[in-house]
């Protein structure tokens, strides 16, 4: 079963007098829809857009693994464990928040910033927080989060290019830029699928796209 989720679907968020825009895939903050709270562990895919200068103040988070993927200008991040980094385009960060962690995110930069952070549940809560950065991820190298039963894959496609979809109880893709097909969906910057059950399955680059996709082991 393959359920396509539009980018003008997304739930538009954010503070625009502070340079923050945030679309959100799931139910988030304010946006409540009781029916679209998760897919497996996936409990939020929002792409935020941050202007020279703004940011998001320190804030706490437990019980969720958060990945960031920076699409666009240099991310800061700094947390409550003592972590100070800055995260680029290529860069996956990861922030185990477990029982409890605090931090802020920033555009320190002289550009726009743009990424796309998901967070997903854990199989088991508690513990102590912890903190990953995988600098210039390759294609071939997927990133496992072990705690919560998936594996980032990160697909650059040239026209033309196939890149196959991982067999999987549950796999949930969202294109960053360009345009794909899948199963005879045309996908366009922002959409996502949530994929149960795949077999099978090819995702064809129309353009020159840039995708993430989570292999999740159950949903």
């Amino acid at each position: 079963m393959i359920s396509v989720r539009r980018a003008d679907e997304r739930y538009r968020g954010g503070e625009a007098a502070a340079g923050i825009e945030s679309l959100h895939a799931f139910s988030f903050g304010r946006f409540y829809d009781p029916d679209n709270l998760r897919f497996g562990p996936v409990l939020a895919c929002n792409e935020e857009r941050l202007a020279p200068g703004a940011g998001f103040d320190e804030h706490p988070h437990s019980h969720t693994e958060i990945v960031t993927w920076v699409v666009e200008g240099e991310l800061t991040h700094r947390d409550s464990a003592g972590h100070a980094t800055v995260v680029r385009a290529g860069d996956v960060q990861h922030l185990s928040s477990a029982g409890g962690v605090r931090h802020e995110e920033r555009n320190d930069g002289p550009g726009p910033l743009v990424f796309v952070q998901m967070w997903l549940a854990p199989k088991r809560p508690g513990g102590d927080p912890s903190y990953e950065i995988v600098r210039g991820i390759a294609d071939s190298t997927p990133y496992a989060v072990l705690a919560a039963g998936a594996m980032l894959y990160v697909r650059r496609l040239l026209p033309g290019e196939r890149t196959a979809v991982p067999d999987a109880p549950g796999v949930y893709v969202h294109v960053v830029r360009g345009e794909v097909s899948l199963a005879g969906e045309r996908l366009g910057p922002g959409d996502s699928a949530r994929i149960a059950e795949a077999r099978d399955l090819e995702l064809v680059a129309s353009t020159r796209s840039e995708l993430l996709f989570w292999e999740l082991n159950e949903v």
